[in-house]
């Protein structure tokens, strides 16, 4: 039987690296990342009240379901999963809906509006897929650096804190996070082959050890005991299905299935492979809508692919997705050996943070260069862009901009990445649709009339 890689080496998303390079490579994507289903748990578990038991059972629920759901868009399923170096996670904003209808509702009721949600997936996805053509260039580029901002801004966040606590801006937390860029960039230009590849690592590794010399480095959850943790099936019992309260997250679905589309664009042009825009965000989609059906029988809140992971392959160059889809296995060995989740949840915030901020900037150099293949001199394209970053940055860099709004009307307004995205699709449609099919009628008929006139 031939062998295709070695028929199309112009594929790197599918080259099979030695399976020591692949554990290495995947471990740098899970210690990226990881912070967040560790934080969305504990956030969780603060506003709930739920009992420390309780968290870890979730904290072992969310790993598992990120974990499977990596494997399914590294992997893919039948028409399911893209099939694209993708790792999955639990959104901010659908952790903060889940809260909400749990407060309002009761947490058997989020779960249930989860499931919905992730039903509500598949029903309007035949819809949104005829939408996909409104997504061009420009519409992408522009999503991509509000997302670069947002995350940019969350990173900063953990590493200064929060507003008005005592630690708010400790140099120790500044120290730690510009420890961490500064080893990242000397590893990423002093080394060379796997080792410079692994500049991300490095630095996190690096910045964990010097919080450890400095006593910074949460030890006090650290121990060989329990060593399992295994999450458990409908642990808030069985879910209660009120189509009302799932609303505000079916709300936000449709904001997820526009970022999946760029996200989708972004990481197909990171890792050099071609795109069938209606094949592959739509497999996408069903990935992110299949982890989100399973993470609501398991107790998590909406499951979706992260856009942050595009960052880390830029940076490192390592395009296979066979890479993210080790980094979903070591997820599910994360969800059943608890150490192992203790470990990383001891890592401090700062040092995440500045690992955060390379890899998110990282995520905005692409909007930029996607955005520097539009034309710009075209008045449309201007306008797209500027009322796009505006409508998209104010809820970012002004929090609390929508607070008089009705909750789930502020939340919607409030998620700059999805109101931006929106907007320049819309504009996009103003400018260079509205009206084409008129002026390409009225050219046809000057010109036909100029003939008959000769």
């Amino acid at each position: 039987m031939p062998d295709n890689n070695k028929k199309n080496p112009a594929a790197p998303v599918d080259e099979r690296l030695p399976w020591r390079q692949l554990l290495i490579f995947g471990a740098q994507h899970v210690l990226v990342m990881a912070v967040s289903p560790v934080t969305s748990v504990f956030l969780m578990a603060t506003a709930l009240g739920f009992s420390s038991e309780l968290t870890l059972q979730l904290l072992s629920a969310t790993f598992l379901v990120c974990g499977l759901g990596t494997l399914i868009q590294s992997l893919g399923l039948r028409g399911c999963g893209a099939r694209l170096p993708f790792i999955m996670l639990p959104g901010g904003a659908p952790i903060m809906l889940f809260i909400l209808i749990a407060q309002q509702n009761g947490v058997a009721t989020a779960s249930g509006a989860v499931i919905l949600t992730g039903v509500f997936y598949f029903v309007v996805l035949p819809i949104f897929r005829r939408l996909l053509r409104f997504f061009p260039s420009v519409v992408v580029g522009t999503m991509l650096l509000l997302v670069s901002v947002n995350l940019i801004k969350l990173s900063g966040e953990l590493i200064v804190g929060r507003p008005g606590s005592p630690d708010f801006a400790a140099p120790q937390q500044l120290l730690l996070a510009f420890s961490t860029i500064v080893i990242t960039v000397l590893c990423s230009r002093l080394l060379r082959g796997t080792l410079g590849q692994l500049s991300i690592l490095l630095g996190l590794v690096g910045g964990s050890l010097l919080a450890l010399a400095l006593g910074a480095f949460d030890s006090t959850q650290l121990g060989w005991w329990p060593l399992l943790s295994l999450p458990a099936i409908m642990p808030f019992g069985v879910p209660h299905f009120d189509l009302f309260a799932s609303i505000p997250l079916m709300l936000f679905c449709l904001v997820s299935m526009v970022e999946a589309t760029g996200q989708t664009v972004a990481i197909s042009e990171a890792v050099d492979k071609p795109l069938d825009i209606s094949r592959d965000v739509t497999r996408t989609i069903r990935g992110d809508a299949l982890a989100s059906i399973l993470g609501g029988f398991m107790g998590t809140s909406l499951i979706i692919t992260s856009g942050e992971n595009i960052g880390v392959i830029r940076a490192t160059h390592v395009r296979s997705r066979y890479v993210t889809a080790v980094s979903g296995v070591l997820l599910l060995l994360f969800a059943l050996l608890a150490p192992l989740a203790r470990l990383i949840g001891g890592i401090p915030e700062a040092v995440v943070g500045g690992t955060s901020l390379i890899v998110f900037a990282i995520v905005g150099t692409m909007g930029i260069d996607m955005l520097r293949k539009v034309d710009m001199r075209h008045h449309g394209n201007m306008y797209v862009v500027s009322v796009a970053l505006a409508v998209g940055l104010l809820p970012i860099l002004v929090p609390g901009v929508y607070s008089h709004f009705p909750d789930g009307v502020a939340g919607l307004l409030g998620n700059g990445v999805a109101m931006g995205a929106v907007t320049a699709a819309i504009m996009n449609f103003f400018f260079h649709c509205v009206g084409r099919q008129e002026i390409a009628a009225d050219t046809k008929a000057k010109l036909s009339h100029s003939t008959h006139t000769h």
